[in-house]
């Protein structure tokens, strides 16, 4: 049985994000799956990493609750919009507070490396973009996906890490959202 994490980085409660959230979760729900859920707009938390981490700024009980929740995931599905290249600045600044020196990596004393605590779990991103798939990937260098998969979660040890991503949305067809609803829900089912 697989405990997974739904983190849903939009914003909006009314966007085409949540019906992807929600998409996974039913699938999710109709597997052998532990599921839980994030939804970064429904926290109270101050997105700032105000000084860096020079110095600790304590964390708010939603972002307590956010790690314990990360720690007992095994696989952790992230979906966000790509805006400008990047994730949305509420996701930004939970991965800024939440992903901690000390909770989610350490740095090794006198070395550039560091010890990564997060090895052995999974990942999907599912994101959404307004340009076409292979126009952001060739031409525009997928710099959120290189962010979230590279630089975040394989820094943090998750190895395997897909990612799904559905575009043009701006200007779409129903039919178009209804058949990536209908993927989702079966990544869900399938806990990938």
């Amino acid at each position: 049985m697989k405990n997974i994490l739904l983190i849903n980085g939009h914003p909006d409660p009314e966007s085409y994000n949540c019906a992807l959230a929600n998409a996974y979760v039913k699938g999710a729900n109709n597997s052998t799956a532990k599921l839980q859920t994030i939804q970064i707009n429904k926290l109270d938390f101050n997105p700032n990493l105000q000084f860096g981490y020079r110095k600790r700024t304590e964390l708010e009980p939603d972002l307590l609750d956010a790690q314990q929740k990360l720690l007992w995931a095994d696989h952790i599905v992230w979906i966000y919009p790509v805006w400008w290249g990047s994730v949305p600045a509420i996701l930004k600044g939970f991965i800024d507070r939440v992903f901690l020196p000390g909770f989610a990596f350490k740095k090794r004393e006198g070395s550039v490396w560091w010890d990564k605590y997060f090895i052995g779990k999974t990942s999907r991103i599912i994101c959404t973009l307004d340009q076409p798939t292979w126009y952001y990937r060739i031409i525009n260098r997928a710099p959120s996906h290189h962010a979230m998969k590279k630089l975040t979660m394989n820094f943090i040890g998750v190895k395997s890490v897909k990612i799904t991503s559905i575009g043009p949305l701006r200007l779409s067809k129903e039919s178009f959202r209804k058949k990536w609803l209908t993927k989702i829900e079966a990544l869900g089912k399938a806990n990938k």
